[in-house]
């Protein structure tokens, strides 16, 4: 005792002595500032305490899988959960935790909730949201979640019905993994070190193929090269899940796929067991909900025999089946309640369900009938129908017994394309499909709420089957979304949902590769207690409802005739022999064939969309500056022409794309863009314009994004205008067609030409006259050069002005009058001793099309005289007459002698004879007239073509005229015409 209160005094002592030290570390003044007490310390006093450092004890375990190493670690982090470890591979890193509620629960099922998440800050981002926060589940993460959840709910023990919550998390990402079978691994090693029964562990393996070859642990970068995406959940010797995504692969190199990654997969189950045996929890004793052998006995007695008697009648519907078993039911509950059995009225409901699985199980397997009376290999009857909504881009409906889908496509720009904060994967997706199950489709009341899990999975795989067939990005850049609503559902409306989806992208007009179908393959068992090994098993092809709720499997599958896109296998037993799974591929692609010759039936190619009422959607190619002329400031123009229009534009680098609800709208919207941006100008083409000033000649408008031309008013109406104003006015808007362009390079514009034209008999074409008139007595051709050539004509019947026929049909190039042609002499002071004008310069950002002249360095030499008249070129052309020509006077006469015959020899491919009254119409280069000499001037002749129609012939010499008399004929050929129209002539000497 003595020893004892020493030793309580001492540690008093080092009490007070701590407690003096803490209280000397401050000064104590008072009030006054001359005074001030302090208490002084020793040095050991002083010093800082140390605290004791925390050792967490952590085990781990570390593996290579496909050149990869894995660990597994616990005890770090998490140390409260009932099971916590984190896996890592290379800088990825997941954990993954597991609790059991601790109460036990009245209830006939297993609430397992999965919960997996990726937050940001695994990749270093702060959240793009307003409260920079993750908000709900992304449907990534809904999805990961039912792929940890499906192998590891079979695998609990019968009877187990407490709550288990399983939460995984990404704490960090390197973006070359996908963390998703890394969270399902971490799980499964956390629930065999927690104290939850669970007869596991499991392993899962992604394996992808590149050019042939097998890889596992694909990265993501692999992944894109890979035409398999498979990831594959198994116990050491059975198979628990399945789910691929792939490109057409044949059955045999898919079951290929599945033996190579099962021992793959199974070498994740020894490190956890290792794992397990250092730092796993004894196994804690739950109270499992089983049904007695009494009750079980009893209540079989009382239901056997009319669930049976309903089984064999495949008369019954879905819901004539289920009254009927509901009334059983009933009939049931009123005699236990007579007799005051309540432990048998306390499992009714579920010993009832466990006798129709058995009747139906036994039926199967010993007489192989099924429900409804169909073979075990047959397929219910199908019904297709494409295009039964025509007022949408596409839309489709298919029935398989009675399941129904109804199946509608959308096309919109690729900026509608859905936007994915994924760590991992591509930063969007232009293709998605929505698939909702509403309460209707099983005559139940529900509520809508957000996204299920269920809706999520099923949408997903449908999405997987239908991407492999889709056209290129680079071919199809649009966005697709389908929507897939369940109208009935009695068995694989996932699967129902991918034919009717193919049926529909078909309707849309959107080029697939081939047609895809889908059904579901069933499974059931009888298994042998003692050993637990499969006895016998039938499979069934096209399973419905309560085929799936009472067999043992689902396995969904999806494909071309070429092969297989995609795949999910859910099982509800404790894991299924591969062999078994392998072997149910050749039922479903024979029951697929089926289902796609019936689908091909209907629609088997991309259908052209012809109404005006079906949307519409258009991809243009602009430049980069125009297209920021379209948005405006903020994107203020953009928003206000979708506002007016209704319809939606799409701006990405060069490429406008325009989505409208039909051929209306897309035409008035494009009227829009036309009128900020513009568009080539061609002549003959036919543009929206403003009036924007009027002259007394005419009037300008602007035009094809801020492009202004010129409507002379001549080009008004087919009738005389006296006053411009009485047709347009300022701001008018009208369609009109461009005709070419001037000398000066100004655009000409024609009102006329976009009008219906009367018809009269008169012979007059573009204001020439029809009537000779006097003519002056002296006639002196233009002094510009006739020596230029022409360039190739198009043809009168241009496609692009096919709207107006009687003005498209006109010659290309006015043709004038006699009297115009004095009236083009005087101006061009031909005849007289004025200097000769040169010839305007047109604009150079707007000049005509023309063919130029190729000209050499030596001008003496005989190469550069060919290469000058190599080809012929327009009187409105700009020729070199620069003072830097040296050539001699006796150069420049042989080389328009050798154009002459150059041109000559080009016009010989052109040739034609003139039949019939001649008129400006028939008038074409290269044609051949015998025409009467009207005036012999003293450089050329006046010469009557005939028609009214006059022309000019310059004379190689000045001793030509005395050649020539007034009133002779010569035959002569149309080599040119002037800048006004007035066609050139050559005479041909006869033979």
């Amino acid at each position: 005792m003595a020893s004892v209160a020493i030793s309580r005094r001492n540690h008093l002592l080092s009490s007070l002595l701590r407690c003096r030290t803490l209280y000397s570390r401050r000064t104590i003044t008072t009030g006054r500032p001359t005074f001030a007490a302090s208490i002084s310390t020793s040095p050991a006093d002083t010093e800082t305490p140390v605290s004791r450092t925390k050792i967490l004890e952590t085990f781990r375990e570390e593996f290579e899988i496909g050149s990869r190493i894995i660990t597994l670690e616990t005890g770090k982090i998490a140390r409260f959960a009932n099971g916590a470890v984190v896996l890592g591979m290379d800088d990825t890193n997941v954990l993954s935790t597991v609790c059991s509620a601790k109460g036990d629960g009245v209830r006939d099922f297993l609430p397992l909730t999965v919960d997996y998440q990726e937050k940001q800050f695994a990749q270093g981002v702060i959240p793009g949201t307003y409260m920079r926060r993750e908000g709900a589940p992304k449907e990534r993460e809904l999805l990961c979640g039912r792929l940890i959840d499906r192998p590891i709910r079979p695998l609990f023990p019968a009877g187990f019905y407490h709550e288990v919550q399983v939460m995984a998390s990404v704490l960090s990402s390197d973006g070359k993994q996908d963390p998703d079978v890394m969270a399902a691994n971490a799980t499964s090693a956390a629930l065999m070190l927690s104290d939850i029964p669970w007869d596991g562990p499991i392993g899962m393996i992604r394996v992808g193929r590149i050019d042939g070859h097998l890889v596992v642990n694909p990265s993501m970068d692999e992944l894109k090269l890979s035409d398999l995406n498979l990831v594959y959940a198994c116990t050491r010797d059975k198979t628990m899940m399945i789910d691929v995504q792939a490109h057409e692969i044949s059955e045999k190199d898919l079951e290929a796929a599945f033996r190579f990654a099962h021992p793959e997969a199974v070498k994740f189950i020894e490190p956890q067991l290792k794992l397990a045996a250092k730092a796993g929890k004894q196994k804690k004793e739950y109270t499992l909900s089983l049904v007695s052998d009494r009750t079980m006995d009893k209540i079989r007695n009382l239901t056997e025999k009319p669930i049976e008697a309903i089984f064999t009648d495949p008369s019954y519907g879905k819901f004539e089946r289920g009254e009927a078993l509901d009334k059983i039911g009933q009939d049931v509950k009123g005699i236990l309640e007579e007799e005051g059995d309540e432990e048998s009225l306390k499992g009714l409901s579920k010993t009832v369900d466990t006798v129709r699985k058995q009747v139906v199980r036994r039926r199967i397997i010993n007489e192989g009938f099924r429900l409804d009376g169909r073979r075990l290999d047959e397929v219910r009857p199908l019904y297709c129908e494409a295009g039964n909504l025509p007022g949408l881009h596409g839309s489709a409906l298919f029935s398989r017994g009675d399941t129904q889908v109804l199946c509608t496509v959308t096309l919109g720009a690729p900026g509608d394309a859905q936007r994915l904060d994924s760590i991992v994967g591509p930063p969007t997706k232009r293709f998605m499909l929505h698939y909702s199950f509403p309460p209707y489709c099983i005559n139940e009341v529900g509520k809508r709420t957000g996204l299920n899990r269920r809706e999520v999975g099923h949408g997903t795989l449908a999405e997987k089957a239908l991407l492999a067939v889709l056209p290129r990005e680079l071919d199809f850049p649009y966005t697709v979304r389908i929507n897939s609503e369940v109208m009935g559902s009695d068995g694989s409306t996932s699967m129902a949902t991918v034919c009717g989806g193919s049926m529909a992208l078909m309707d849309a007009g959107i080029p697939l590769k081939d047609h895809v179908a889908g059904l579901s393959v069933g499974l059931v068992t009888e298994v042998d207690p003692s050993t637990g090994n499969v006895d016998q098993y039938r499979i069934l092809t096209d399973i419905l409802g309560l085929e799936d709720h009472l067999g043992d499997m689902d396995f969904k599958i999806a494909g071309t005739r070429n092969g297989i896109t995609a795949i999910q296998l859910d099982i509800k037993p404790a894991g299924i022999p591969l062999d078994i799974i392998c072997e149910s591929l050749e039922p479903a692609y024979q029951g697929r064939l089926q289902i796609l010759e019936r689908m091909e039936q209907e629609i088997n190619s991309a259908r052209t969309q012809d109404g005006r009422n079906s949307p519409r959607l258009v991809t243009l190619k602009y430049s980069n500056d125009d297209l920021r002329r379209l948005i405006g400031p903020l994107g203020a123009l953009k928003t206000k022409i979708e506002e007016e229009t209704g319809a939606r534009m799409s701006v990405s680098d060069g490429t406008l794309t325009i989505v409208a609800k039909n051929q209306s709208v897309m035409e008035k919207v494009q009227e829009k863009v036309d009128l900020i941006i513009g568009r080539a100008i061609e002549v003959g083409g036919v543009y929206k314009g403003i009036v924007t000033s009027i002259k007394e000649y005419g009037a300008f408008v602007e035009f094809n994004g801020g492009q202004h031309g010129l409507l002379h008013v001549s080009e008004l109406s087919h009738e005389p205008v006296s006053r411009i104003s009485d047709v347009i006015s300022v701001g008018q808007q009208l369609s009109l067609m461009c005709i070419g362009q001037d000398l000066r390079g100004n655009i000409k514009l024609s009102l006329k030409a976009t009008l219906p034209q009367k018809t009269k008999k008169s012979d007059m074409v573009d204001g020439s006259l029809n009537v000779l008139k006097p003519k002056p007595d002296s006639y002196t051709p233009e002094q510009e050069d006739q020596n230029s050539a022409v360039k190739d004509l198009q043809d009168d019947k241009d496609t692009s002005t096919k709207s107006n026929p009687s003005y498209s049909s006109m010659a290309p190039i006015v043709i004038r009058s006699a009297v115009e042609c004095d009236e083009e002499e005087k101006s061009a002071g031909l005849g007289s001793n004025l200097k000769p004008k040169r010839a305007l310069k047109p604009k150079s950002s707007q000049k005509l099309k023309t063919l130029k002249t190729q000209s050499g360095s030596d001008s003496g030499s005989t190469a550069s005289k060919k290469a000058r008249i190599a080809k012929p070129y327009l009187l409105t052309e700009k020729r070199n007459h620069g003072d830097n020509d040296t050539s001699s006077d006796e150069d420049k006469n042989e080389v328009k002698v050798e154009h002459k015959n150059a041109v000559l020899d080009y016009l010989k491919d052109q040739e034609c004879e003139v039949t019939g009254p001649m008129d400006a119409k028939k008038l074409k280069l290269g044609m051949k007239v015998t025409a009467k000499i009207l005036q012999v001037r003293a450089r050329g002749l006046v010469l009557d073509l005939g028609g009214g129609i006059n022309g000019m012939y310059k004379f190689e010499s000045d001793g030509g005229k005395e050649e020539f008399e007034v009133g002779n004929e010569v035959h002569v050929q149309c080599t040119s015409f002037t800048s006004k129209g007035i066609p050139v002539m050559s005479i041909i000497q006869d033979d």
